[in-house]
């Protein structure tokens, strides 16, 4: 957006109290997740989110959303922030350091994405630590209890979400996201919503296992991309009068003309992560799917992509070093070793990954129909008289329509680790 003009200036007035706390001298488009999805509603679009595994995908990132005239999400998940060099404290910072760079005027929000609940205990925890990431920018909370049988996963998403503040965007989570498998089902959905909703709890989006994957797509393994759009719209459509939305999830490896059909089924949101760290890594990829392609079981690196040659091999010597396969998605928890040496490599390689993640930034940005959805954002922030986005909804349901006998008793994990 034009940052002289009357609807940016005025959008800038009312992004978040915790926003306008922290930068409120900035000119940064630094706007609610509730915002974004209404605007997504009114034209009929998907919002890029984008896991910032290293700060180079937010640099990216945001110059597509501004030449796209879109608005997009930068999120990271609690258990990225452990092993990657971009987390809570340092993202709002590069946001705001290559939002100044290109003069401001891409409309974005920071989403946590992932925050794992696993026990009361991370109940607990997670109320100091949230806090400290909202202090920090963020304007938009993923709680992801899934790992829990479906009435604890409920308690416990209502204990955090019932404190979170209502103006800033929230995502919750039924069904854990491990690919081919047992799916979510609209009972479980219609349970675990409705239920929040009895309680005051008005989500955006709805996180669902529907046959995607997160990571890449080893047909040497017997994976592939298999996202089940109608079980995903049959939950789309039973949630709808909540006023909820689909995010889906582990979009890297499918192709953009399955992405472009997404609004269809009810899907608001695309989670994009192990994509952007191919494009950094310079791994051979799909040029339809962006999935990293595997040779003689190994990822292949490409030497005018991505990082040099030279630090590639670094990164190999330290997976091998560390035990790793040479097609492991273990390869994301090297992110933290390399994020500075990555960020000292010559400018003509810091341009071209930055370039090429753009591209595909923009790519999707027009797969989701998102294309000037930053001027239908600002629209919908001028129609309120300040900050609180909180959305206007109504309880639909009884609380004691809910309860741990009403349960569906489905859900939980099943002994493995599907963390982002």
């Amino acid at each position: 957006m034009d940052l002289n003009s009357k609807s940016y200036q005025e959008l800038l007035k009312k992004r978040p109290l915790n926003v306008q706390a922290r930068f409120g001298n900035e000119a940064m488009g630094l706007v609610s997740g509730r915002d974004i999805i209404a605007a997504n509603k009114e034209v009929d679009s998907i919002v890029l989110a984008a896991n910032a595994r290293h700060p180079l995908v937010i640099k990216a990132v945001l110059q597509a959303a501004k030449k796209k005239n879109a608005a997009v999400l930068l999120e990271i998940a609690k258990s990225e922030a452990t092993y990657c060099g971009a987390n809570y404290v340092n993202i709002p910072e590069y946001a705001l350091k290559y939002s100044a760079e290109m003069g401001h005027g891409a409309v974005f929000g920071l989403h946590v994405d992932h925050y794992a609940i696993k026990s009361q205990d991370d109940v607990l925890k997670g109320v100091a630590h949230l806090n400290s990431i909202l202090m920090n920018g963020f304007t938009s909370v993923a709680i992801d209890a899934s790992h829990l049988a479906d009435y604890d996963n409920f308690v416990a998403t209502r204990s955090i979400a019932g404190w979170l503040p209502a103006e800033l965007g929230l995502e919750v989570e039924v069904g854990e996201i491990k690919g081919a498998g047992e799916l979510s089902t609209v009972e479980e959905a219609l349970y675990y919503i409705g239920g929040l909703n009895s309680w005051g709890i008005f989500p955006d989006y709805l996180a669902i296992s529907n046959g995607s994957l997160h990571g890449t797509y080893d047909p040497t393994a017997g994976q592939m991309e298999g996202i089940d759009l109608a079980r995903t719209k049959e939950i789309a459509d039973a949630i709808a009068p909540y006023g909820v939305a689909i995010a889906q999830h582990g979009i890297s490896g499918t192709p953009l003309d399955k992405v472009s059909t997404f609004r269809k089924y009810g899907i608001r949101k695309g989670n994009v992560a192990t994509l952007f760290q191919n494009v950094y890594y310079g791994i051979k990829m799909d040029s339809e799917t962006g999935n990293a392609i595997i040779e003689d079981g190994s990822y292949v690196k490409e030497a005018d992509r991505g990082v040099s040659t030279e630090l590639w091999n670094e990164i190999v010597k330290e997976a091998d070093d560390r035990g790793m396969s040479r097609k492991s998605g273990d390869y994301k928890k090297l992110n933290l070793a390399f994020c500075e040496k990555i960020l000292a490599e010559p400018k003509p390689i810091i341009d071209r990954i930055v370039d090429e993640m753009a591209y595909w930034a923009e790519r999707f940005i027009t797969a989701f129909g998102a294309e000037n959805s930053a001027d239908a954002l600002a629209e919908v922030m001028s129609r309120r008289p300040d900050q609180n986005a909180a959305p206007e909804r109504k309880v639909l349901g009884s609380r004691a329509s809910y309860t741990e006998k009403t349960a569906p008793g489905k859900g939980g994990n099943d002994g493995k680790n599907y963390d982002d």
